[in-house]
């Protein structure tokens, strides 16, 4: 009820075609592919680690009670809660995507190895939390990309192109870490150790996503001033 009118899209009889037409699109579109990977790999390190094992990573190899353990996980996504809405905020204003998610992605590398191969009292309690989910909140920005990658009228497939690709990562992922564990475990307790052997893979997949960031086309404001320059006037 409080979106916006809009103009009322042409009916297409043959919407199976259309829709197919689309979706072939965005997929052939390479921008699209590296928002979904970039998206996947900035979201993993929270979505697997912290949602599916923080809690026990935080029991079995930090020594934590359930209680606190719960209450530090917890501190990742309340840090999306702040960083999604902050991120995107900061990417308008200085009109460029890429530099925000580049310098998030390596602070939330460097939350990670800290989380994983850090000592336990080296930070205040909640504060790695915060921050990892804080600049994880970055990988929203490839949502962005993605619609301006792609022609206007597509940008709802454009978003479940990426939603898709993102969320693919998670759900066949999450699986292989699990059996990771198992494995290095071999049959006796899960130590600090068997986590950081499991889950060393995801610094990999932030360095790498780091890396791919940098073949993104920049689609911000700033990188288009004829453009802006129309918007203005237009206004």
């Amino acid at each position: 009820m409080l979106l916006p009118e809009s103009e009322p899209a042409q009916h297409n009889d043959d919407w199976l075609k259309g829709a197919g037409r689309s979706l072939l699109l965005v997929f052939r579109n390479p921008q699209s592919i590296l928002c979904g990977i970039i998206a996947g790999l900035l979201f993993i390190p929270t979505t697997i680690f912290d949602m599916i094992w923080g809690v026990r990573f935080l029991q079995e190899a930090r020594g934590l009670e359930y209680a606190e353990a719960v209450i530090r996980s917890a501190t990742v996504p309340i840090g999306w809660i702040i960083g999604c809405p902050v991120l995107g905020l900061l990417s308008d204003r200085i009109g460029r995507r890429k530099p925000v998610i580049v310098v998030c992605a390596m602070i939330l590398f460097a939350c990670l190895l800290l989380i994983l191969h850090g000592k336990a009292a080296a930070f205040p309690p909640y504060v790695l939390g915060l921050v990892a989910g804080f600049v994880s909140g970055a990988a929203m920005l490839p949502y962005t990309i993605i619609k301006e990658a792609n022609p206007p009228e597509m940008s709802g497939t454009a978003t479940g192109v990426v939603n898709f690709l993102n969320f693919t990562f998670s759900a066949l992922l999450g699986p292989v870490f699990g059996w990771a564990l198992t494995v290095l475990a071999a049959g006796s307790g899960r130590t600090l150790e068997t986590y950081q052997n499991a889950f060393e893979p995801l610094l990999y997949g932030v360095a790498l996503a780091i890396g791919l960031t940098f073949l993104l086309k920049e689609t911000g404001p700033a990188a288009h001033p004829v453009t802006r320059v129309v918007a203005r006037e237009a206004i």
